[in-house]
């Protein structure tokens, strides 16, 4: 195949797209780019969402008045800083990060974020601190953000129940796994947990919810938003 007909690469394809819209439309300062250069020198792995997908998550938490927000998987806490930013004045995030490395690289971006006094970083496994959290009778939360490992995922949804109120929204991250979702015969416990996660929202007669795929330079995956009626 000659040069001139050659196809070009999908990645590299999706990366530049995401390049030039993120040249226009996503601003990434000095604290959220401190926020991938610490996690990286940590060694951290670079799951960290993508800068256009950081700024869908604030503009949803803005769209939706999001007071109280709960995120489920820190690891170094951009994310966290592009949902604090989005929370309007005495408003609050709770984040949840069961490996202490990664939650004391949160903890310093945080606190140079200027948000260490908007966010709490808990440490432990969430299967811990989220019965924690309703036991110290936390306020319902408008806004939850599931990104930790998928084989939790179903019983992450079930405590996200418990600490929402008709009208919060579910998010959960990384849902296609490279189109493996739909292999009902996967071995992978991350594809199961994601299935199963799926499974029970579409099942639950409290949400209403949809999946949107997405390619970019985090690569091909999507996610899925729920909303919890009443």
């Amino acid at each position: 195949m000659s040069a001139e007909t050659r196809r070009p690469d999908p990645q590299q394809t999706w990366t530049a797209v995401d390049g030039y819209f993120n040249g226009l439309l996503v601003e990434e300062d000095a604290a959220l780019l401190a926020a991938v250069a610490t996690s990286e020198a940590a060694g951290l792995p670079p799951h960290q969402v993508a800068p256009n997908q950081g700024k869908l998550l604030s503009l949803l938490a803005r769209v939706h008045g999001a007071r109280r927000i709960l995120e489920i998987g820190t690891l170094g806490g951009y994310s966290t800083i592009w949902l604090a930013r989005a929370l309007p004045e005495g408003g609050r995030l709770v984040t949840l990060e069961a490996d202490e490395r990664c939650a004391a690289v949160a903890t310093d971006n945080l606190e140079r974020a200027g948000l260490a006094d908007v966010v709490e970083v808990r440490t432990g496994p969430a299967l811990d601190t989220l019965p924690q959290l309703e036991a110290e009778g936390a306020e319902p939360f408008d806004l939850v953000f599931i990104d930790a490992d998928k084989p939790g995922n179903p019983a992450y949804l079930e405590w996200a129940l418990r600490l929402t109120r008709p009208g919060s929204l579910i998010i959960g991250d990384n849902v296609v796994r490279d189109g493996a979702v739909t292999d009902e015969r996967s071995t992978d416990p991350r594809v199961q947990g994601v299935r199963r996660f799926t499974e029970l929202i579409g099942a639950h007669p409290r949400l209403t919810a949809t999946a949107v795929q997405t390619v970019g330079e985090k690569g091909y995956d999507g996610f899925v938003l729920a909303l919890v009626t009443d």
